[in-house]
């Protein structure tokens, strides 16, 4: 990705599209207001405003870095996260193979800011989608792993890449299930088998591996999440001694949300030689903004403390518009500024309205949110007027993201120092 790819986003107008931006600066483009360098707290932004931390995401994009190369992976992280092209910029800088997709909206994405190597975690059965990837393929620098999981799906793909003159096949990897009741994927060994002979069948399909998502174990826990990976493990090397992958120069074995990545690494560690190189591609996406709730529980980097330590980047800053009674307040921000369906946010501190101190939120704690309200509540020790701005730590990044579409980008002081576009 270069940055004529990304220079379209510096050179956006800021408008009224754009919430919480400074009135003041209509008209600028993104970049002349990033130029600007302007305080969060007093360079005319509105309320609520999203922030995410400069220095949180550098440590963040670093540490995964790190931890898929020490173990040996290849990292291809969930660009639905963010579906920021200037962050996605940012992993592959940081040595990221590609990103990972979900649905063919965010291939179109990626591909319109430059990615060249997408995985696409899902069954691409929409023809109109498939004759879009059979364009692509035209692009000889250009590749897209998809999954398959039934015989129906490998014959949409097969049909309508062939009627659309696909030059080349798809690379396509097996999903296993992980389990019944999960999500998608083939349930049992020979039903993946069969999908992957179907594929061999299917001229404007390749087999190149297996893959699947740990995070859909039912009750997972350590030794489940283990045992379905040794299962994807043993799959890979079952299709390559039987010879399915004749028509590959390397075998995809692909699995790791945000929850599990620990258990990916020392599994595919135990990958046996096989007749071709493999290519051990890690997928997590939460972590370059992480969180202040869910997965700050379910990180693995809790069970692996030696191996460093996520940080939560989001703050999201409201102003307290009502104090009706000692016990109540409510706040501009709510259902349409943060993530609400994991956990509430978490009060975490008080900018005074009077004297721009900070202080923590003692004493003050979210207990609801409407559209556009959240609602507080508060203790005798709170020290809380209207006008003051709460900031608030925000649980689940995917949910987070998607409400804004141009986030500032904050450094420990407040300046400004970017704003970062996102697609939903």
């Amino acid at each position: 990705m270069s940055a004529d790819q990304l220079g379209p986003l510096r050179r956006e107008r800021v408008d009224h599209r754009f919430k919480a931006l400074p009135p003041d600066a209509e008209g600028l483009t993104v970049g002349e207001l990033a130029a600007e360098r302007r305080n969060l707290f007093t360079g005319g932004f509105t309320t609520p405003v999203l922030a995410l931390s400069a220095e949180s995401v550098e440590h963040n994009l670093a540490l995964l870095q790190t931890y898929s190369e020490r173990h040996g992976l290849v990292f291809a992280p969930h660009g639905k996260t963010s579906m920021s092209p200037q962050l996605f910029a940012r992993q592959l800088e940081r040595g990221a193979w590609g990103i990972t997709a979900a649905v063919p909206h965010h291939a179109r994405v990626y591909r319109a800011h430059g990615i060249d190597r997408i995985f696409l975690a899902n069954e691409v059965v929409d023809a109109a989608a498939l004759r879009w990837i059979a364009g692509e393929l035209a692009d000889p620098g250009f590749r897209l792993i998809c999954y398959a999981d039934s015989l129906r799906g490998v014959e949409l793909m097969n049909e309508a890449l062939t009627e659309a003159g696909a030059p080349r096949p798809l690379d396509v990897v097996v999903e296993l299930g992980a389990g019944e009741g999960a999500r998608t994927g083939a349930r049992t060994e020979a039903e993946c088998a069969a999908v992957a002979d179907a594929i061999a069948a299917a001229p404007a399909l390749r087999l190149v591996g297996v893959a699947g998502y740990e995070g859909e174990v039912p009750n997972a826990d350590d030794d489940s999440v283990r045992a379905w990976l040794r299962r994807m493990i043993a799959l890979a090397a079952d299709f390559d001694r039987d010879g399915r992958f004749k028509d590959t120069d390397e075998i995809v074995v692909s699995a790791g949300g945000s929850a599990w990545f620990d258990a990916v690494a020392d599994v595919f560690a135990e990958v046996p030689e096989l007749s071709l190189p493999v290519l051990k591609m890690l997928r997590s996406g939460a972590y370059i903004s992480h969180d202040d709730g869910h997965y700050r529980h379910l990180t693995p980097f809790n069970r692996v403390p030696d191996e460093g330590a996520l940080q939560p980047a989001f703050r999201l800053w409201a102003q307290v518009v009502s104090r009706p009674t000692p016990a109540q307040a409510f706040l501009n921000a709510g259902k349409r500024d943060a993530a609400y369906d994991l956990d509430l946010p978490e009060a975490q501190a008080v900018r005074d309205a009077r004297t721009g101190e900070i202080r923590p939120a003692d004493g003050i704690t979210v207990s609801g949110l409407s559209d556009q309200h959240g609602w507080v509540q508060t203790t005798p020790e709170a020290d809380l007027e209207v006008g003051d701005w709460l900031g608030m730590g925000l649980s689940h990044p995917c949910t987070s993201f998607d409400k804004w579409q141009l986030i500032p980008l904050v450094e420990a002081d407040g300046t400004v120092s970017d704003y970062i576009r996102t697609f939903f």
